[in-house]
């Protein structure tokens, strides 16, 4: 049986998305700002589920359709066949957006999305009373340019919630964009992988555990788990076969370093919990005074504060010009810094070779990529 799945993320890491369920041989079908369409069985759900980096969600699409009115959203849904997948005695509310839609109200489309979906299960089941006490099937619609989509979420809790991360700094970085910051430097076995202002430790977390090709899903559950349409032997197959996938033997080393020497407990702890503090180290140092280890190839990703929650303007443009002159040194590394900052190649004192727009939450940013022997 296929399926038409649906992987969301932060806007600007569809291009990541889409390679990485490439690289899962599955079929894209369709990519549009925050969403990645694809074709998959069922054991594939599971696999996305614990595989995917860069996803919040995984979501079956029940069906798509036009709507420009409350009448054609109430029987576009009432024609689908949810009860392939709401068992009589199961919960299904339900959430979702309206976007450049007429139908722009959420709440009244919630209502009668609701009032659809009942009326086709009573018929189905022959009861007018549903309990909703069973299995969980969050509903999950998604009107775009007067076309709806309706999804159930498998994922449950979002996928960037890894499990390793319960205590975070004060600005934190979602774990999907971490490993997108991570994937973007390309992390190689013989090249070392350095955040010198690590927080919490998520980008070099992340960075570990793609280089120890370790599924981010590997410890934690999904809410696809409980639904009989995707059975506990494709979850266990799954997993077993990520966890084969580990590479064990693995030489790679990650550095993880922060001037609040407090924080690097916590960095310690998230390490233990991903299963990759063997191969990370993790040290008190001052970015500004940054030296690189003699005869080492290296890659630097971090995110530095922006001036809006850590630090004041004025004291993270001090900051960047600082970091520009002691990242100097380090040529010919190649360097990642992310930053909502828009003057931060001139505070920096230096143009970057590629730019990248992302989104650190609601924070429009830009990955600065500088990749590029310099000459000095």
């Amino acid at each position: 049986m296929k399926l038409q799945l649906v992987a969301t993320c932060l806007f600007g890491l569809e291009k990541l998305l889409g390679e990485e369920i490439d690289a899962l041989g599955l079929e894209r079908t369709e990519t549009m700002d925050g969403r990645v369409f694809f074709k998959g069985a069922p054991v594939d759900v599971a696999r996305a589920n614990l595989s995917l980096r860069c996803a919040e969600h995984v979501f079956v699409e029940i069906g798509a359709f036009p709507a420009v009115s409350f009448t054609e959203l109430f029987d576009g849904v009432k024609a689908l066949p949810w009860e392939e997948w709401i068992g009589k005695n199961d919960a299904f509310p339900v959430k979702g957006h309206a976007i450049k839609s007429k139908l722009y109200s959420v709440p009244d489309c919630q209502s009668i999305i609701k009032k659809a979906i009942v009326d086709r299960l009573t018929s189905h089941y022959h009861t007018k009373w549903f309990t909703e006490s069973g299995v969980k099937y969050q509903i999950e619609f998604f009107l775009f340019k007067d076309k709806a989509s309706l999804m159930i979420d498998t994922s449950g809790i979002p996928l960037h919630k890894r499990g390793y991360r319960p205590a975070a700094g004060p600005a934190p970085l979602r774990e999907t964009l971490a490993a997108a910051l991570a994937l973007t430097s390309r992390p190689r076995e013989d090249v070392l992988f350095w955040d010198p202002m690590c927080g919490s430790g998520t980008i070099a977390i992340e960075a570990a555990l793609i280089l120890a090709n370790k599924a981010p899903g590997l410890g934690r559950g999904f809410a696809g788990e409980a639904f009989p349409q995707i059975p506990t032997p494709f979850w266990n197959e799954a997993r077993e076969a990520a966890e084969a996938a580990i590479r064990r033997d693995s030489q790679y080393e990650v550095w993880a370093s922060d001037i609040d020497e407090d924080i690097l407990d916590v960095v310690y702890e998230n390490a233990l919990r991903a299963g990759v503090e063997e191969h990370m180290n993790i040290f008190c140092a001052d970015v500004r005074k940054i030296q690189k280890p003699e005869g080492r190839r290296g890659t630097v990703v971090c995110n530095p504060p922006y001036g809006e929650r850590l630090m004041t303007p004025k004291e993270a443009e001090a900051l960047y010009r600082e970091m520009g002159k002691a990242f100097a040194d380090l040529s010919p590394w190649q360097i990642y810094i992310i930053t909502s900052h828009p003057q931060f190649e001139r505070h920096y004192g230096m143009r970057a070779d590629k730019i990248r727009k992302l989104y650190n939450g609601m924070i429009p940013c830009n990955l600065y990529q500088y990749f590029k022997p310099k000459n000095k």
